[in-house]
């Protein structure tokens, strides 16, 4: 049996077809709209994404393991909403301190979420669903049952997402960042490898000694983390805090990882996967109205989409394991 080449197990891999898909995206809509392919244009267009994008990450490591989270975007109001509201109020004026607060709490939050599924057995979806409304009410509590901090209230913090960094705004350098971060932690860490094992077969893992219950709890932890930091993000991109934040915005993210080749049953999926379905579904609501589509028909056409990246990725993959054990065959 020959060793497959570099060359032929890059071609057939996922990201390869999905990096195919997003480079005739591009040309497709560049042709009929040359100022969408601009460095400003693909620069506006992860910054205004960043929040799913940096979710996505976090949404990954749920569904390796079997999970779902639909809670995120709550986690992502009660901290971007506690930000805005002690930068109203003036408890707090430094931007780093902003970010460690929304991160501490989206942590807490996702621990919680986590302590639920891994300790009392609930099934993720009902206890997600539940912390989703406990989580957006909480943060309407907060908001003193719905004030919202504007872009005058927010002081510096909201420079953030208009400071420049080599000519990027420091929220893209914050994507870049998280993921090459968890490239490198998915791909070469034990932990990561564990969260691989356990979304593959729970019972073998426990088996091989790898506690299952804890891998459950820190990938929710981490996944609560990231929304954390997803709220501040979003409050200092959009200049203002308010209470129903990306409301649905859940399935956005979930999308972006399907689109990615995650398994919904856990086990498969790459942070590379994930980055192309994030940027698929950040190119959607940017390309159509360039290609001068009535925005009745925008979510139609997005929920097409989104069918047809899926179907042609899926059957195109299926082609690439039938191509690669017929090579081991031989």
């Amino acid at each position: 049996m020959k060793k497959k080449s570099l060359f032929k197990r890059i071609t057939g891999s996922r990201e390869f077809l999905l990096a195919i898909i997003v480079v005739v995206m591009f040309a497709i809509v560049s042709f009929v709209s040359p100022s969408f392919f601009t460095f400003k244009s693909v620069t506006d267009m992860l910054k205004n994404n960043a929040v799913a994008m940096v979710m996505a990450l976090g949404m990954l490591c749920v569904m390796l393991v079997g999970g779902i989270d639909i809670s995120i975007t709550s986690t992502l109001a009660l901290s971007g909403m506690a930000v805005g509201m002690l930068l109203k109020y003036n408890f707090i004026h430094n931007t780093f301190l902003c970010f460690v607060i929304a991160i501490v709490i989206g942590t807490v939050c996702g621990f919680l979420v986590g302590l639920v599924i891994s300790r009392a057995a609930v099934p993720p979806i009902i206890a997600t669903m539940g912390f989703m409304y406990i989580f957006r009410a909480l943060g309407y509590l907060i908001s003193n049952g719905g004030e919202w901090a504007g872009a005058a209230a927010l002081g510096n913090f909201k420079n953030f997402a208009t400071t420049k960094l080599l000519g990027m705004s420091l929220v893209i350098w914050v994507i870049i960042v998280c993921y090459v971060f968890f490239f490198f932690f998915m791909k070469w860490t034990r932990t990561g490898r564990k969260i691989y094992a356990v979304g593959s077969n729970a019972e073998a893992a426990e088996v091989s000694g790898i506690n299952v219950k804890n891998i459950k709890l820190l990938v929710h932890t981490i996944m609560g983390l990231l929304a954390g930091l997803a709220g501040a993000l979003q409050v200092s991109v959009y200049a203002s805090a308010m209470p129903d934040m990306q409301q649905g915005g859940e399935m956005d993210v979930i999308a972006a990882c399907v689109i990615g080749g995650v398994s919904m049953s856990g086990g498969r999926g790459t942070v590379i996967g994930t980055l192309f379905g994030a940027i698929i579904m950040a190119m959607i609501p940017k390309a159509l109205p360039l290609l001068r589509i009535d925005a009745l028909w925008q979510n139609m056409i997005k929920g097409v989409l989104i069918l047809v990246v899926v179907v042609v990725n899926v059957v195109l993959q299926r082609i690439a394991d039938r191509n690669a054990l017929k090579g081991r065959e031989m």
